[in-house]
């Protein structure tokens, strides 16, 4: 391995998360350049690629670093911001533009040969989609909650009538929401059947029987390695209320564990984060799997132990 190639790490200038990885690469002088693609082409970064038969070659330019993108040994894409047009432009100019730095910017970053990714950023985004989540969760044998995801109102109505320990609703994507020009969180909760009408017709909505739960367990995995936490919370939603929820590392079944690897080959990721609810009989069902979720918010030796399993990934580059 080439120890002068750099690791290049693709996130926002807030991303605290990203720092604790940052900090082991910096004490094992692994060299590292940051970007925010979205942001910082349109503040002084700029990004070269050349193409000829027989060969290809590149440069990212930011305000303290130089890069030779054909010495990338690994990619993190952890949290860049979105593609935007710059500021100055407005209306269909600037729409223009951040289709441009998608497709252009974001097509180079996406094919540096030779570098390992963590994870790929077009695997990322297949991987959010909770259908395929649920279709890859079913394939790979985890149990699954019934769950309908439907415009249909009396699909709706019909599925929650039939559902004996009850439903909850979940949105298929975090998309931002505003009550009163203020954030709000859209949450896991429990749905009845009179609260069902037709305003399901306007776009898909996700229902899903309500697993009669001990406790939550978020598993991260960082290549063939797992973290596992039990969540105790009072809240069905324990995102909602994280000061009230209680975490303690815990051991993952074999039986879980893989199945966990046979969903990562399979998308394919090198990173996910899955969340399960697990029943008083010991029954692990799956909930969802993020292929960018957060972990820093978990106990001290697990987030140390994640931080390294990443560095260590990074550090390593490709396989071959």
């Amino acid at each position: 391995m080439d120890d002068h190639r750099s690791v290049l790490v693709l996130t926002n200038p807030c991303d605290v998360t990203a720092d604790v990885v940052l900090r082991l690469l910096a004490e094992r002088r692994i060299p590292v350049v940051r970007l925010d693609p979205g942001a910082d082409l349109h503040a002084g970064a700029s990004l070269t690629a050349t193409y000829r038969t027989g060969g290809q070659w590149g440069t990212l330019r930011t305000a303290s670093r130089e890069l030779d993108t054909t010495r990338v040994r690994s990619v993190w894409v952890r949290r860049p911001s979105p593609y935007g047009g710059p500021s100055a432009l407005a209306g269909q100019d600037r729409r223009f533009a951040a289709d441009q730095a998608l497709w252009g910017a974001g097509g180079i970053l996406g094919s540096l040969s030779g570098a390992r990714y963590l994870n790929h950023p077009s695997n990322n985004r297949a991987a959010e989609f909770k259908p395929s989540q649920l279709s890859t969760a079913q394939r790979c044998g985890f149990l699954v909650p019934n769950t309908v995801i439907t415009n249909d109102p009396e699909e709706a109505r019909e599925f929650v009538t039939f559902q004996p320990g009850g439903v909850v609703y979940k949105p298929l994507w975090n998309t931002p929401y505003r009550v009163d020009e203020q954030p709000h969180s859209v949450w896991v909760r429990e749905v009845y059947v009179s609260e069902i009408n037709d305003a399901v017709s306007v776009c898909p909505h996700m229902f899903q029987a309500k697993v009669d739960k001990a406790f939550d367990v978020r598993v991260t995995a960082v290549g063939d390695r797992l973290f596992g936490v039990r969540i105790d919370s009072p809240d069905l939603d324990w995102r909602r209320c994280q000061d009230l929820m209680t975490c303690t590392a815990v051991e993952v079944p074999e039986s879980v564990a893989s199945t966990v690897t046979a969903y990562l080959a399979e998308l394919p990721l090198v990173y996910g984060a899955f969340d399960f609810a697990v029943t008083a009989s010991g029954d692990w069902y799956f909930l969802e799997c993020n292929p960018n979720g957060q972990w820093a918010w978990q106990p001290a030796e697990t987030v140390a132990a994640i931080a390294q399993a990443i560095a260590d990934l990074l550090e390593k580059g490709p396989d071959t």
